[in-house]
């Protein structure tokens, strides 16, 4: 098990208008924490070499690309890809940044899937950035509103009131859900959250098929990450949007009927990045 075996892991199991942010840190902890518990002793030694000296782990660096977007600008469009309004992702009319094609999650997730694979090849890429950017973008893409309609820049700019507080619908996709389920059932308890969510891994079988659907995709993290915008969108249109009107109230209703999808997103990030990373041989991207 290796290296690329946990970025699988990271393309299976994390602001405000125009920009998104993707899960919130707590999103974007569970997914690294849950891809982290498949690594074998071996795996989580590299990933361990490849991380900042300071990190504690992996989850402790998942929201790294979410802290650093101010100072490095360019990273911003990286997160997310957003549609003309429509209920389907197409890659060549999608993909793309104010006209500079090529620039969205989904080739982000290509890209840095690349570089971890051919470092020890060409040295010249940063493979401690390209890991942390891997594993949240792959966070990232499991959140359907990162996946969302342009012209509302994937809800963030529709005002919304969740329960008695004003926000934004990507921000109650982000955030909110997230934490009202922590501190419903979990107590706040963040790890406890994430331990629950790896026992769903663990045992039902719906998941272990997803397992395998993911592992179809196999090494070609392109045509994973596409599958994983084309569920996006159409879960945000099925769910996150639906029946969602500017500063409208969504409280009981649309949490009991949305939290389910929340939790399988994040298990489904947590499970590809650990059978991704299964999958490869983690010695030869160690550094030696």
């Amino acid at each position: 098990m290796g290296l690329m075996i946990f970025v699988c892991v990271f393309l299976c199991v994390l602001a405000s208008a125009p920009t998104s942010n993707g899960w919130g840190p707590e999103g974007h902890y569970m997914v690294c924490k849950i891809a982290e518990s498949y690594l074998t002793s071996n795996a989580r030694k590299a990933v361990g070499e490849l991380l900042p000296k300071d990190a504690i782990d992996l989850a402790s660096v998942c929201s790294w690309p979410d802290e650093i977007r101010k100072q490095q600008k360019w990273s911003t469009t990286l997160h997310f890809v957003n549609t003309p309004g429509v209920c389907n992702f197409d890659y060549n009319r999608d993909c793309h940044s104010n006209g500079v094609k090529d620039f969205c999650v989904v080739a982000a997730i290509k890209n840095y899937t690349e570089q971890l694979e051919t470092y020890q090849h060409s040295p010249t890429y940063n493979l401690t950035e390209a890991l942390m950017f891997l594993a949240h973008f792959v966070g990232d893409i499991h959140q359907p509103l990162h996946c969302g309609f342009a012209a509302d820049y994937g809800g963030n700019i529709i005002p919304v009131n969740w329960y008695d507080v004003k926000t934004n619908l990507h921000r109650v996709w982000d955030d909110n859900m997230v934490q009202k389920k922590m501190n419903d059932s979990f107590y706040g308890d963040l790890i406890t959250m994430a331990k629950e969510l790896k026992m769903e891994i663990d045992s039902q079988d719906y998941y272990a098929q997803k397992v395998n659907e993911w592992k179809a995709c196999g090494n070609d993290a392109f045509a994973c990450a596409k599958k994983f915008a084309s569920e996006s969108i159409e879960l945000a249109c099925a769910l996150a949007y639906k029946n969602v009107q500017p500063d409208c109230t969504l409280g009981d209703y649309y949490f009991t009927t949305r939290i389910s999808t929340v939790e399988e997103r994040i298990i489904y990030a947590s499970s590809y990045q650990a059978s991704f990373t299964a999958q490869q041989n983690i010695q030869q991207y160690s550094r030696r």
